[in-house]
């Protein structure tokens, strides 16, 4: 079984050689990200792997795989593989294989605007009184 640690450096060792690679924290793990687009995570003994949406079904039938769910929601694409079943190099370049197919393929995530304060609303103006001919 290999560990969060353990996981990061072989992550880290196969994608060496991959240009446009940038390592970022993100839920609590730590992400490979591959010409600006998340691809593979490592951390809480599993990784987290963003693989085509068309080979879903197929990879979570396989022992240790599981769908990510964030905020009870299913995220297709995107796998759970428990460090259980990450032994060696070998089976760690399966899933970096997997990810690195689809990342050319795959959207940029959209950011989000930040949200500018609230304008302050100027202040209502009181009424004039008109003042009446002949009345001081």
């Amino acid at each position: 079984m290999a560990n969060s640690e353990t996981l990061i450096a072989w992550v880290r060792e196969a994608l060496a050689g991959v240009s446009e690679v940038k390592e970022k924290k993100m839920f609590g793990s730590v992400a490979f990200m591959v010409n600006d687009k998340m691809c593979i995570s490592a951390g809480h003994d599993r990784l987290m792997c963003r693989i085509d949406p068309a080979t879903h079904d197929e990879a979570i039938r396989q022992k240790g795989v599981t769908t990510v769910l964030m905020r009870g929601r299913e995220y297709r694409g995107y796998v759970h593989v428990s460090g259980k079943v990450v032994r060696t190099a070998e089976d760690l370049q399966h899933w970096v294989e997997r990810c690195m197919a689809y990342n050319s393929e795959a959207q940029k995530a959209v950011k989000k605007a930040a949200k500018k304060p609230a304008a302050k609303k100027p202040a209502a103006k009181k009424p004039v009184k008109q003042r009446q001919p002949g009345r001081l």
